[in-house]
């Protein structure tokens, strides 16, 4: 994946405080190194003017059968298969050499700028996770995947979302400030936009006005 880059820094200062400044800032941590930061088009949610909205309800309904649980990074209950559905998740979506099994392992079992794993059950199994930076005031929900395909049941186009919508919920509950979405590179980033609360990082400020935000894209 080719990120939107203003800015790269690598922080030391990894205190909440620092962090959370700099994500105010626009910068989000990358999964290059410990403490490798880049500065781009951030996107947000204000989960103080977050609702639900009657298509995330129906996109809620449709995948009424996931559950959430969420872990301490390192993982210590890390397998081989964690790793292979995200790498063939990246591949099929973005293609060859994007995100390796190696790499997620490395985020998922070695210290690094990413704190939680989001895990995502049915009633059978793990269907997706999605790998965050959270503090007391923000989740950075940064690299989801999920299985695309089953050979025992039908997967629901509208898991991705209903993941996102599952971690914006939780975050609101528990208080948070601000869930970060990534960047908002081009047109393929408007699946994010559909959220109340929504904000946007112009370089110098946060922007709400997300007409202006998708004539850009």
């Amino acid at each position: 994946m080719n990120y939107l880059k203003w800015n790269e820094q690598t922080i030391t200062d990894f205190s909440e405080t620092n962090i959370n400044s700099l994500y105010n800032q626009g910068w989000l941590f990358t999964r290059e190194g410990r403490g490798a930061m880049y500065q781009t088009r951030s996107l947000r949610i204000d989960l103080e003017k977050f609702e639900l909205s009657s298509e995330n309800r129906r996109v809620l309904k449709k995948t009424e059968d996931i559950g959430l649980m969420t872990y301490d990074l390192p993982y210590e209950k890390y397998s081989w298969e964690i790793g292979k559905m995200g790498k063939e998740f990246y591949q099929t979506k973005f293609g060859d050499g994007i995100f390796s099994a190696n790499k997620i392992k490395e985020l998922l079992t070695k210290k690094h700028n990413f704190n939680k794993l989001y895990i995502y059950n049915n009633k059978q199994e793990a269907v997706g996770y999605c790998i965050c930076f959270e503090t007391d005031k923000i989740l950075h929900y940064s690299y989801p995947f999920y299985v695309l395909h089953h050979t025992s049941y039908v997967i629901s186009p509208n898991l991705g979302l209903g993941m996102m919508l599952r971690a914006i919920i939780h975050s609101k509950e528990a208080s948070k400030k601000y869930v970060y979405l990534g960047s908002a590179k081009d047109a393929k980033a408007k699946y994010k936009l559909q959220f109340a609360g929504l904000e946007w990082f112009d370089g110098k400020e946060w922007k709400t006005n997300i007409d202006e935000l998708k004539k850009i894209l």
